[in-house]
């Protein structure tokens, strides 16, 4: 892949990151995803211990991510904002929105979990097939 290929990639996979500090950040759903998960205080401490771990690697899912998503977008003809945003909508509908659910249904935990973690997963979906399109 070109190396002029890679900048939109990487600009995904960073508004996808920061779309994830503003969604789980206390202006928006940090308390209650923490409540809705019944974390206890030494569970939050032991998060933040393994915090930059888990930024890395959650980076590099972006990354992998936005690579696939940039391919099934040029095989599907995707060049504009639009169509990007409209397809990533349907990448969020037929694989992360099932998937997350299934993983939902059996992991005991409260609606609201679900409900805020597929909430992210629309969002920078639809960010990242809209930067992707756009490029």
């Amino acid at each position: 892949m070109p190396l002029s290929q890679w900048l939109p990639i990487l600009l995904a996979a960073v508004a996808a990151f920061l779309l994830g500090a503003l969604w789980y950040s206390p202006l928006l759903f940090a308390k209650a995803w923490v409540r809705a998960h019944g974390y206890t205080a030494e569970q939050m401490e032991g998060m933040r211990r393994r915090a930059l771990r888990t930024y890395l690697g959650s980076f590099v899912a972006f990354l992998l991510i936005a690579t696939v998503l940039s391919i099934f977008l040029n095989h599907l003809g995707a060049d504009s904002f639009h169509d990007g945003a409209a397809w990533g909508f349907h990448a969020w509908l037929g694989f992360a929105f099932p998937l997350g659910f299934i993983a939902y249904l059996y992991a005991d935990k409260r609606p609201a979990t679900f409900l805020i973690d597929t909430g992210y997963q629309l969002v920078y979906l639809v960010a990242m097939g809209a930067i992707l399109g756009a490029w």
